[in-house]
This record gives structure tokens, sequence and C-alpha cells, in this order.
């Protein structure tokens, strides 16, 4: 469920924010199709293949700032640009082995209801399981450069930014910003900025 939530499609191909998130499953559908016993052996293709997808639409700095909130206002230049990175990277692997349980049939897309004037915006699903039920999986978007992009996702109304936001700012309230960025680099293996 988390994985859609990081493929958005190109919104500069999307008229509307609801499209945005059709045009994701049709992406996923093409993109696994026969190339999951591939994905599931090789992490390293499975990482490009959403890498692919998801860099040109997700709105990373977005989704980084939102997350850090206060502690954005404050990062220099070089801390938000690392973090954006390790954050964004973490993501990428932390949904990489979900999508290839990804089943598109589950997913219905609700009728649009919100206001595509405003700079952000919202797309509801409902994404069915095994045992049949439904669970509302609900998409928000943000409208920079006049394109629709996502930067975070509410499942059962648990939002992942929320989420991260609490985690890490405890963590950077125990220890500091650039500890919490060098772990996240580490953790992702990208080679720490000294």
């Amino acid at each position: 469920m988390l994985c859609l939530a990081l493929i958005a499609p190109d919104v500069r191909a999307a008229a509307a924010p609801s499209a945005v998130i059709e045009e994701a499953v049709n992406l996923l559908t093409e993109g696994l199709d026969g190339r999951r016993e591939e994905l599931v052996a090789d992490k390293d293709a499975l990482y490009s293949f959403i890498d692919g997808i998801l860099l040109p639409r997700f709105d990373r700095q977005f989704a980084a700032s939102a997350v850090l909130t206060k502690h954005w206002r404050t990062a220099t230049d070089e801390q938000k640009a690392r973090f954006v990175e390790a954050f964004y990277i973490t993501l990428l692997h932390r949904y990489a082995e979900g999508i290839l349980e990804f089943d598109t049939d589950r997913i219905e897309i609700m009728p649009y209801k919100g206001n595509a004037k405003k700079r952000t915006t919202e797309v509801k699903t409902r994404v069915r399981l095994d045992d049949g039920t439904r669970i509302p999986v609900h998409y928000t978007l943000v409208n920079r450069e006049d394109q629709w992009r996502m930067f975070d996702v509410k499942i059962e109304g648990v939002s992942y930014v929320v989420n991260y936001r609490k985690e890490l700012d405890a963590e950077i309230r125990a220890s500091s910003l650039e500890r919490v960025i060098e772990r996240l680099e580490t953790d992702v293996g990208i080679i720490s900025h000294e």
C-alpha cells in the first residue's frame, strides 16, 4: 500500500491531481509486468526501477521540509541537500520490497472532489486487502511550478510525513540534526560529508 504512495506519474502529462494517481497505477502495472522475479533477485534493479518512476515525480524537497519543519528553517543549505538525498533514499529502500507485492487490481481511485486550484490537495483511494476489507489510502499532492507531485500518503488516517516528523524530531532533540543526517547517510550507504 505504501508503495503506490511513492510512485506518482509524470505530472506534466497530468492535468488533474487524480490523473497523477491513475497514471501511477498504469506505470506500476506496466513496469512490473513480467519482471517480478528479476526484481526480487536484484535489489539494485529494483531500486533503479522505483527511482526511474519516482525521482522526477515526487517532490523530495517539499516532503523533506514537511518532515523536518522547524529544523528545516535552522538547517544549513548543505544539511538540507544532504537530508533531502538521504531521506529520499531511505524511503526508496524502505518501500522497495512492497512494490513487488503490489497488485494494481486492488486499488480503487475515488472520484476527485478536491480543489485543484489550491496549492495542495488530496486524492482518495481504497485498497482491497486479501480478506476483502477496503482501507482508505489518501495521497497528498502539492502544485509547484505548475506540476502536481506527491509528497505524503495517509493510510487509514496515519500520515507518513507526521510519523517521520515525530520520529526524527525526537532523534534530533536527543542528538542533533547533523547526527541524524549522518545516520541516515550511513544507513543507505551514502559516504558521509565531513
